[in-house]
């Protein structure tokens, strides 16, 4: 696939591994944009697949709570149920008494479920269940599940049992490119199996998709290897870490850039750049100095500043100020310095609210920011009056 030649931003991507978790950092133009953090704590990743147990059916809260080994029971709403759900427990049952050899050639697809249904009436507490994690345990809470089983592994293609529908995703501008991927996956991909197209798969050809659909076809007769004569709780598949699924997600070809500490994440970073793009295999590096990672490329700095009150705006001398208060997140607009009265005020002011528009996206970006926030920018119409 062919990387864009029309990227006006330099986009780089700086990841700083430590015994303890992995920090990366996307930059655009040297300026940091998003910083995710993992920390080796947490034993339930998005995309994990458990037998579980069913523990309690809420009918009024049409959800029911399911153990997954967690200690707090996992959380899982009719709504996420998927509509094959009824073929899904068709299956777990034949799979964990070892008739399922790992295709679904001889699996009859049952009838959807109604989309307004009541949990009640679907499943019941001496049902074993085949979930996924759909959401991390976060504070009290524990994980979110789902019974809409998809899986990949630093692939180009997303595997869905149970039906037979190709999704090409609509990031792919050309129709035609579109038309021709679904095409060709629909006559590779197995019987009973739906398959997603994702954005990286633009330009490649028949070979590549279908090593691809073979990858995800052996995970998933692991999958079945491994609920043969299973017992809940018992985890059945397991998903790329955090890690990789962040940088699979966020690897793009508008990258110039992708540096590491860790020789083995440089290494599988080189590998799946060269399965996406082989001629941009190049831009993958491994950083040995003595200097951080972080430092080296000015991220720690940039860190420092982040939840800050005040934050610089370019070299004028205009800054931000930054407040959180009960309601809202409130954002002053400073110029920094006293404007001389003339003609050149008017266009000062606009160019910094101008520059100051892009810092407040980029801060909301890298602080989360949510909910109600108030801008306050120079105000340009006081200036022409000489108020």
């Amino acid at each position: 696939m062919p990387f864009s030649t029309n990227c006006t931003l330099n986009k780089e991507l700086i990841i700083h591994s430590t015994p303890t978790g992995v920090d990366v950092a996307l930059l655009e133009d040297k300026k940091l944009i998003e910083l995710h953090q993992e920390r080796h704590t947490n034993h339930f990743l998005v995309g994990d697949i458990y037998l579980a147990r069913i523990k309690k059916v809420m009918p009024g809260l049409n959800a029911a709570f399911i153990d997954i080994g967690y200690e707090k029971d996992a959380f899982l709403h009719y709504t996420d149920l998927s509509p094959e759900f009824r073929t899904l427990l068709k299956f777990t049952g034949q799979a964990v008494a070892g008739h399922s050899d790992g295709t679904l050639n001889n699996l009859e697809i049952l009838p959807e479920i109604d989309k307004g249904g009541n949990i009640k009436d679907v499943l019941n507490n001496k049902n074993q269940l085949m979930v996924q994690v759909l959401k991390e345990p976060i504070s009290s809470k524990g994980p979110r599940l789902t019974c809409e089983i998809t899986y990949f592994n630093w692939t180009i293609l997303v595997l869905s049992p149970f039906t037979n529908a190709v999704w090409v995703s609509r990031k792919i501008d050309s129709a035609d490119e579109r038309k021709r991927l679904k095409v060709l996956v629909e006559s590779l991909k197995p019987k009973n199996f739906g398959v997603i197209v994702r954005t990286v798969a633009e330009g490649q050809d028949s070979k590549t998709l279908h090593e691809d659909l073979l990858e995800l076809q052996n995970r998933w007769t692991e999958m079945c290897n491994n609920l043969r004569g299973a017992q809940p709780i018992k985890k059945v598949l397991s998903e790329v870490d955090k890690t990789s699924g962040l940088l699979r997600d966020m690897l793009n070809p508008d990258f110039e850039r992708v540096a590491t500490n860790s020789p083995q994440l440089a290494k599988e970073l080189e590998t799946y750049i060269e399965r996406i793009a082989p001629d941009k295999k190049g831009i993958v590096s491994r950083h040995a100095g003595n200097t951080p990672i972080f430092d080296h490329y000015g991220v720690t700095k940039q860190i420092k500043s982040l939840f800050g009150k005040k934050v610089n705006v370019g070299t004028t001398g205009a800054y931000l100020i930054i407040e959180k208060t009960e309601a809202c997140h409130v954002i002053d607009v400073n110029s920094g310095f006293r404007m001389s009265n003339g003609n050149g005020q008017e266009d000062n002011a606009l160019s910094i609210n101008l520059e100051a528009a892009q810092e407040v996206a980029r801060q909301m970006k890298l602080r989360d920011l949510g909910g109600i926030i108030v801008i306050d920018f120079i105000d340009l119409n006081l200036l022409k009056t000489n108020v």
